[in-house]
């Protein structure tokens, strides 16, 4: 369902789409990564939420919680785990707008080399946002992995049935 009627729908959707593009171009090893997460922090509104599931009991981080050890894992800092060549992009998704509120849900994929092997993994995405005097801004997010009994079809679409 697309909620949003109006002049400003087409608007509203790319600014949107913007906000998600700069989310996925944060969690890229490589170069201008503090810039890359310096853009993503500044699309966060502040209080935002962002909370992970994959399978576990759900953990919510505020928006330092959620960048800085991404930040430091992407760079390097970490001296415990060798994480190299990380990237994660959206394969397919949908954004739906209703006046000052839109929400984006998508699937995503991402690879990496851990210790010399590559390893890759998916799942699913739900950012919230809303219409600040500064614009669009992100207010929430989730998302879960595929693990055994959750899968994403091949497409990258959402199919819990596996």
């Amino acid at each position: 369902m697309t909620a949003r009627v109006g002049p400003d729908a087409e608007a509203d959707r790319a600014a949107v789409a913007a906000l998600v593009r700069t989310f996925f171009a944060a969690f890229a090893s490589g170069p201008d990564l503090d810039d890359r997460v310096a853009a993503l922090r500044a699309a966060f509104l502040p209080g935002a939420i962002v909370v992970r599931t994959c399978g576990t009991e759900p953990v919510g981080y505020d928006v330092d919680a959620f960048l800085e050890p991404r930040r430091a894992l992407l760079a390097g800092e970490i001296a415990w785990q060798t994480v190299a060549r990380f990237r994660e992009w959206e394969l397919t998704g949908r954004t739906d707008v209703f006046g000052d509120v839109a929400q984006h849900f998508c699937s995503y994929a991402k690879e990496w080399v851990e210790d010399g092997v590559r390893v890759t993994g998916r799942g699913m995405k739900t950012l919230q946002f809303v219409r600040t005097a500064a614009g669009w801004r992100i207010s929430a997010g989730a998302w879960d992995d595929e693990r055994p009994g959750l899968v994403l079809d091949p497409a990258g679409d959402a199919d819990a049935s596996a």
